[in-house]
């Protein structure tokens, strides 16, 4: 006797529709991407593509926290940013299919499905709607990334961190930001870890967060905003 479904359980390509990029395509369409996506559970610390290799399929990270880093000609590891599913993953590569733009990390578990690049391509050529969709959360992370390449460039340390710190908060329904390790924290920021540690030191201190672990909670979020003004 097969275990019985709950009518109020949720069919399993609803994954598809709770990614921002695909939020909008109609149900019959998320059923066809389903079944020709690939899924994958993956640990932490396993990586999912490199920088460089070429972008076949477009990677939608249905369930944990993936980081993108690269590497300077010095060698020096660039931290871009995570990536929180339901989320789609390097979507310019897969766009412009000229090999993707950094080495995406599994920072947690994660649940990813692999949805062939002509599938993407072919929805977005099919319906007007989803391509206007797909390019208004283009601008819109254009214009997050240029917000943050601002401050990055311009920002003091401390100023910069609270910064940061407030537009992750914004962003998540949990209280807690998960920041990695310090230097992760500081190649994100463009700056060095004992700068990144002195700045945490006087937010905490302060009692403008608490750090815990690896994670860091925002306690007086008015007050933060007055330190990331400070640099402005």
């Amino acid at each position: 006797m097969s275990p019985s479904v709950s009518a109020d359980t949720p069919p399993p390509h609803a994954a598809l529709g709770a990614v921002p990029l695909l939020a909008g395509v109609p149900d019959d369409r998320l059923r066809e991407l389903w079944a020709a996506s690939v899924r994958r559970s993956l640990p932490a610390g396993r990586t999912l593509r490199h920088a460089g290799a070429p972008a076949t399929h477009l990677l939608l990270l249905l369930r944990g926290t993936v980081a993108a880093t690269g590497h300077t000609a010095a060698g020096r590891t660039v931290r871009y940013g995570e990536s929180i599913g339901p989320r789609a993953l390097d979507k310019v590569a897969v766009i412009d299919g000229l090999g993707h733009t950094a080495t995406l990390t599994a920072v947690t578990p994660c649940a990813v499905a692999a949805l062939p690049r002509d599938r993407f391509l072919a929805l977005t050529d099919d319906a007007a709607s989803v391509r206007r969709h797909v390019l208004r959360v283009l601008a819109a992370e254009a214009r997050h990334q240029q917000a943050r390449f601002t401050a990055t460039a311009t920002l003091p340390a401390e100023a910069r961190l609270a910064a940061w710190l407030l537009t992750e908060a914004a962003t998540r329904r949990d209280s807690a930001i998960p920041v990695g390790t310090q230097q992760d924290l500081a190649d994100l920021l463009g700056l060095s870890r004992v700068t990144v540690n002195r700045a945490l030191t006087r937010l905490r201190r302060d009692g403008l967060i608490a750090p815990a672990g690896r994670s860091v909670r925002v306690l007086a979020p008015e007050l933060l905003r007055l330190r990331a003004a400070k640099g402005a």
